[in-house]
């Protein structure tokens, strides 16, 4: 599941669940409204974010781009070990901001995959 929200200066895209190959139908319509709100800061919440392959990496790199076009910053929250690697092999770990400092709530810490080194 993906949610949308914002406020006056900052888009907020949370993420639950696998975002991946299953989820591919959503992302055009996602990149578009992103874009059209035009707000100068994006933050995806992976804090519940279970797997991600290499589609739901392009998926938040369109978003860092249509952001970063704009002159905005795209900002990664809750995102583990593994998010991170997929997005450094595929060479876009330098077109995100990593908030290093969030921690997510015991109850949305990132998914089974962080924890079972699936």
């Amino acid at each position: 599941m993906i949610e949308l929200s914002t406020t006056p200066t900052t888009a907020v895209l949370v993420v639950e669940g696998d975002l991946d190959l299953s989820d591919r139908q959503e992302f055009p319509g996602l990149v578009a409204r992103v874009s059209g709100l035009r707000r100068q800061l994006l933050v995806v919440d992976l804090c519940r974010t279970t797997f991600l392959d290499s589609t739901g990496a392009a998926f938040l790199i369109s978003l860092a781009d249509v952001t970063g076009r704009r002159g905005g910053v795209t900002s990664l929250r809750g995102a583990d070990d593994r998010t991170r690697y997929v997005l450094e092999v595929c060479g876009a770990l330098d077109l995100f901001r990593v908030d290093a400092d969030h921690r997510c709530a015991p109850d949305e810490a990132p998914g089974p995959w962080a924890r079972s080194g699936r």
